[in-house]
């Protein structure tokens, strides 16, 4: 019997998850290309693995032992290869790792430049998602490592199956059109009469804005909500409202945007998360010390730690 790691990762993602579309997304692959696979995977065994019950599908008995031993064999083949790193002294290994749009441009474009020179044997592969999903990735096992956000009035809720290392800690500023506002700081409240382009109430950002303008005594009028800054950025410069930016967002912009710090500054970490394992990863070291390097050169390394969570919390 020849079975595929790929398809039995497809399988197990299925037994996690229920669905052939929730498999799918967490994969990054199409519903079609899952069931083709699975489809396969039958062939291979000689069994019936997935059965359809109405409109849904759900793993049949032997479907449900097969996915069992195929979480013991792909945790076999992860310690396996972190193994295999550790012998050949942690210079050689791939990892792939979650990232958003800022930090992707900011922090891992210049890292992973200067990583090349140094390790070229250490190969990181990105794939972008909403910080929001970073974590859930990383715990099964779709990625290696992933950045994800703390902020100080909205602290986040930890795994103790994750471990992580903070990079950076950055500002956020009130982005305006440019002239209207004067002043080289602005109060939060002295922006609650202009319409606001907010990130959704579900995702890190768009909650921490809304808990710091609430702290302040009053609720944003929310026109446009788009979950990119540089989206906000872009709507920022047409006159259509004001957002909150943070450091590393500063590059994305453009003409026509006045960038003004807030007198009671709302900060953010910006950390790498892995699975706790008891094999240390030279190759994940590395990485992350590349990391914190390209937010030094930013001057937003942290040397602090975590930021401390406000005693009022919502």
């Amino acid at each position: 019997m020849d079975l595929s790691l790929r398809r039995l990762k497809m399988l197990r993602e299925l037994h996690r998850r229920g669905t052939v579309t929730a498999a799918a997304e967490s994969l990054h692959y199409s519903p079609s290309g899952i069931s083709q696979q699975l489809t396969q995977l039958e062939r291979d065994v000689g069994v019936v693995l997935v059965e359809r019950v109405g409109r849904r599908v759900r793993l049949t008995e032997l479907g449900l032992v097969l996915a069992e031993h195929a979480e013991e064999i792909l945790g076999a083949v992860e310690r396996a290869s972190m193994a295999l790193e550790q012998v050949q002294g942690g210079v050689t290994a791939r990892l792939t790792a979650g990232v958003w749009a800022s930090v992707a441009s900011g922090l891992v474009t210049p890292a992973l430049g200067a990583l090349a020179k140094q390790h070229p044997g250490i190969e990181v592969r990105t794939v972008e998602l909403a910080p929001e999903s970073m974590a859930e990735a990383v715990l099964d096992g779709t990625l290696d490592f992933s950045f994800v956000i703390d902020y100080t009035n909205y602290p986040m809720v930890w795994d103790p199956a994750l471990s992580r290392e903070v990079i950076a800690v950055e500002r956020l500023y009130a982005a305006a059109p440019a002239g209207s506002i004067p002043g080289a700081t602005v109060s939060l409240t002295d922006l609650s009469e202009h319409p606001w382009i907010l990130a959704g109430s579900r995702s890190h950002l768009g909650k921490a804005i809304r808990l710091a303008c609430r702290r302040q005594g009053f609720e944003p009028q929310i026109m446009h909500t788009v979950e990119e800054q540089s989206t906000a950025l872009v709507m920022v410069a047409g006159g259509l409202g004001v957002s909150l930016v943070s450091d590393l967002a500063l590059d994305m912009v453009p003409d026509g945007v006045g960038i003004v710090a807030l007198d009671q500054p709302v900060m953010r970490t910006v950390s790498i998360a892995w699975r706790s394992t008891p094999t240390p990863r030279a190759p994940l070291d590395l990485v992350v010390d590349a990391m914190r390097t390209a937010a030094a050169e930013r001057g937003i390394a942290s040397s602090t730690g975590l930021p401390q969570p406000e005693e009022e919390q919502h």
